[in-house]
């Protein structure tokens, strides 16, 4: 069964996420979203969930506030009308959004509760479990961790001042006359956060770069990247493995490279699906492979 799911932060804002829903199942995989990271652009999501529903576990298609470009709805607390999404996103909220995911499965009591994450999404769940130990996560599964210095080195000078000038001139609400990376119609204040901040900032090629949020994680779990993802400076997999050499407990991760594939597992959508199913079916077996969740 297939359904829409409506969450709530506890500031009000209206999440709009899907849920593949198996009978009875023991297990559920939340997938926290990218940057436009919808059915729309990024149909693996729908592999993934069909493949799960079918073998007994639930997914959590998580969209975040940046899933989409806008969107409208009205804030549960203030009843007043909101429009989110990528163009005005705060990376302080990525903690929040998560969080109002993971009060959702608590509702159903599930034995084990996987938080995953896509491109920015992976840097989210990364942040969130770097600041919240005592949590209700088993394992997490990150697929292609956003290299944010990858987006922010094609940013040119003169736009990395504009936007710094409109910040410290008090206008961060002012729409940008360019598109970001090329791509990206936002505030000043969200491009400052994407080409400044370190909030998600925290996943890198260079091995000698801030890696403080990761060695902070104390959970276990699985890594995985297409073989020709091009957000890497050209060496996608040891690009995985400098990542998880920062991991507390780099030794029982999993890294997973899809060959022939992309940041979108183009072409690999099924291939995805059922490496994802064999790992939680792992994941399900051996509670000893659960380093954090439950008790």
């Amino acid at each position: 069964m297939i359904e829409t799911l409506n969450v709530f932060t506890k500031s009000g804002t209206a999440l709009k996420g899907t849920i593949f829903k198996a009978k009875r199942a023991t297990t559920v995989l939340i997938a926290i979203t990218g940057v436009h990271g919808n059915f729309y652009s990024n149909p693996f999501y729908v592999n993934i969930g069909k493949t799960l529903m079918k073998a007994g576990i639930d997914f959590i298609y998580a969209q975040t506030r940046d899933a989409c470009s806008q969107v409208s709805s009205v804030n549960q607390l203030t009843g007043e009308a909101e429009l989110v999404g990528s163009w005005s996103e705060n990376f302080d909220d990525a903690d929040g959004d998560i969080d109002a995911y993971l009060e959702y499965t608590e509702q159903y009591h599930y034995q084990h509760v996987i938080l995953g994450g896509h491109s920015l999404g992976a840097n989210k769940v990364i942040h969130y479990l770097a600041h919240h130990v005592a949590t209700r996560v088993d394992n997490f599964l990150l697929l292609s961790p956003a290299n944010i210095k990858r987006l922010t080195d094609t940013v040119s000078d003169n736009e990395k001042q504009y936007v710094k000038s409109l910040v410290e001139s008090g206008q961060d609400e002012q729409l940008l006359p360019f598109q970001l990376f090329g791509w990206l119609p936002c505030t000043a204040g969200t491009a400052y956060q994407w080409i400044y901040s370190k909030t998600l900032d925290n996943v890198h090629s260079d091995e000698n770069a801030d890696f403080t949020q990761v060695e902070h994680v104390k959970h276990n779990g699985a890594l995985l990247i297409g073989t020709m993802d091009s957000f890497t400076y050209g060496d996608p997999s040891q690009y995985l493995k400098t990542i998880n050499e920062h991991f507390q407990n780099k030794d029982r991760n999993e890294l997973i490279f899809v060959r022939g594939t992309g940041h979108t597992y183009q072409d690999k959508e099924q291939e995805l699906a059922d490496i994802i199913l064999k790992l939680l079916k792992k994941w399900e077996g051996n509670d000893n492979a659960l380093y954090y969740g439950q008790g």
